[in-house]
């Protein structure tokens, strides 16, 4: 790669509305292109988060810093899964435009990229799920790089704005796609004043500005990328089909714990519109109880719930199972 190409890549890190360089065809006669290789220099931020991780060795450890990091864990796992992903990506509820904003900026928070590049890579997934053109499916390209490869490559740095007509004509959505490492920025800052004010007013719960960043923002954040990532890792791998769809996504209990509720992935592949995926009372969904707690009171509305008839499918499905199991054993005996 030539100098100035390296410098657009870098200039990428802060307006991603500038052109990443364009990608070389390889001699591969597989007619693998390049644009689907990991770029090192898209690299440099990530693993920058995760080694900032190693300040924990400096800073030391208070159940105060340990608390926040866990906070915001849980809270901007909430915003990746109530907003990225079952409103922007799937719009199944709807709300305010402040409501919306809100939610956008704390789902950036997360360090995930902006709302538009989320929702349109996940409108893009579940078109071509586990195809050719699936762009992080374990099948096509391997369980690493589905996990955290494919976000860091040429190809996938730009968003397809067409997948997402409906949410560009938003100038506030689109300058947060366009600087979406401000809202990470302002979390770390916040973290640098909460840690300062903690340690000048509160002595005695053991922190300081440091150790506040380093565990409430890059511990939390990196816990927060790998769990987000296990869906489309983990969950098209290892689980329970409930439904027979076209794709390999697997329901599973200890990533719905861990997620708030994404791990009941083969139900949403099955049904993608509802707000809640856990279809059934026994699978815990905590982003579905908070969304309709929301709901009661009147910050969003119009919450989109499974249908009878897919209910009535499983079901079926189920009792079909339960009377082959029957007969081969009355048959055996």
């Amino acid at each position: 790669m030539r100098f100035g190409e390296r410098l657009r890549s870098v200039f990428c890190w802060l307006d991603s509305s500038v052109d990443a360089p364009a990608s070389t065809p390889s001699d591969d006669p597989s007619g693998d292109d390049r644009s689907d290789r990991v770029d090192l220099l898209r690299c440099i931020p990530f693993i920058g988060i995760h080694l900032a991780c190693l300040g924990v060795i400096w800073v030391g450890f208070s159940w105060a810093a340990l608390s926040v990091a866990v906070v915001l864990y849980v809270v901007r796992m909430f915003f990746i899964t109530a907003f990225y992903h079952r409103y922007f990506s799937h719009r199944s509820f709807r709300t305010s435009r402040a409501v919306q904003l809100i939610g956008a900026f704390l789902g950036c928070t997360s360090g995930q990229r902006g709302p538009l590049w989320w929702a349109a890579h996940h409108r893009h997934h579940h078109k071509h799920s586990d195809a050719h053109d699936d762009c992080h499916s374990p099948r096509r390209h391997g369980f690493l790089y589905s996990h955290m490869g494919w976000f860091m490559t040429p190809k996938n740095f730009a968003a397809n704005l067409r997948y997402v007509c409906d949410w560009s004509k938003y100038p506030e959505l689109r300058f947060l796609d366009r600087y979406d490492w401000l809202p990470p920025l302002v979390l770390a800052i916040a973290m640098y004043v909460l840690g300062a004010a903690l340690a000048a007013w509160c002595p005695t719960l053991g922190t300081n500005a440091a150790q506040m960043v380093v565990w409430g923002f890059f511990v939390s954040t990196v816990v927060l990328y790998h769990a987000t990532y296990t869906i489309n890792s983990i969950a098209h791998t290892f689980g329970s089909r409930r439904f027979n769809t076209a794709d390999d996504s697997r329901n599973n209990v200890w990533l719905a714990l861990f997620t708030l509720g994404e791990g009941w992935h083969n139900n949403h592949h099955h049904y993608s519109s509802s707000a809640r995926q856990g279809f059934y009372w026994w699978e815990i969904d905590i982003t579905f109880y908070v969304l309709a707690a929301l709901a009661k009171v009147g910050l969003i509305w119009d919450v989109r719930l499974v249908p009878r008839r897919v209910l009535e499918s499983s079901e079926r499905r189920v009792c079909a199972s339960s009377s082959v199991g029957t007969t081969a054993e009355n048959n055996a005996v």
